[in-house]
């Protein structure tokens, strides 16, 4: 009886001891947000690395111009995908995932872009606060460019591009992939595209309300990439 005491004392220990933590996601993004899913790359790392710190992570969706208003009302605790030039005073965790962004049109087009700045000259469509994201250079030429728009979905960037709406998209080349295959029945994605890769990989990170939840987070984040946990989750998701 004792030892059954003692375990019941361990287990409650346990139970309160884990700390809720309310994670904002930006919508649907395959492969790395599988919203109605509740998985993806991005997905899977950032809650097995909550979880190994011993956080009880439970998953918002919204769009990012949305999150960041949610996390400033105290509403969830961290936003995932932003960086320190999103601002906003918040505490940014380590980087935990890369996206390789780039400039992309048809090459019917036949446009001339070897810089972030020759995007001045087109009518551009990127994902929301990706002026924020993607460096002081980008932000002047979205700032200046009358035909520059942010879309709270990549879907819509799709249909754009295909559709020949819009010169240019910036995007993350396996979302874009991954969405032609819910777009060919409305837009031909077989036009061949051009690739523009004025980018360097960016760096995301978590934006949290407070420090010690970037601390534990960075802890967990560690532990999984020593003991593999996220190499095997990159190996889910390498088909795409």
């Amino acid at each position: 009886m004792k030892w059954l005491w003692v375990c019941c004392l361990l287990s409650c220990s346990l139970t309160v001891s884990a700390q809720a933590l309310y994670v904002g996601f930006g919508t649907h993004k395959p492969p790395y947000v599988f919203e109605n899913e509740a998985r993806g790359l991005e997905y899977d790392i950032v809650m097995a690395a909550a979880r190994r710190a011993g956080m009880e992570p439970e998953a918002h969706y919204a769009p990012m111009e949305r999150l960041s208003l949610m996390l400033k009302k105290a509403q969830i605790d961290v936003i995932a995908t932003t960086n320190e030039h999103s601002g906003g005073g918040f505490f940014y965790s380590d980087s935990y995932i890369s996206y390789q962004n780039v400039a992309v049109a048809l090459r019917s087009r036949n446009l001339d872009i070897r810089r972030v700045s020759d995007l001045m000259q087109y009518s551009v469509s990127a994902f929301q606060r990706a002026r924020l994201l993607l460096g002081s250079e980008y932000q002047a030429m979205a700032e200046a460019n009358p035909r520059y728009r942010e879309e709270a979905f990549q879907i819509a960037r799709n249909r754009m591009l295909y559709s020949g709406r819009v010169d240019v998209v910036v995007a993350d080349m396996r979302i874009l992939r991954y969405f032609n295959r819910e777009v060919y029945s409305q837009v031909d994605v077989s036009q061949p595209l051009t690739l523009y890769p004025v980018f360097p990989a960016t760096e995301y990170k978590l934006g949290c309300r407070e420090q010690v939840h970037c601390e534990r987070f960075n802890q967990g984040l560690a532990a999984i990439r020593q003991s593999g946990e996220y190499a095997a989750i990159e190996r889910r998701y390498a088909i795409y």
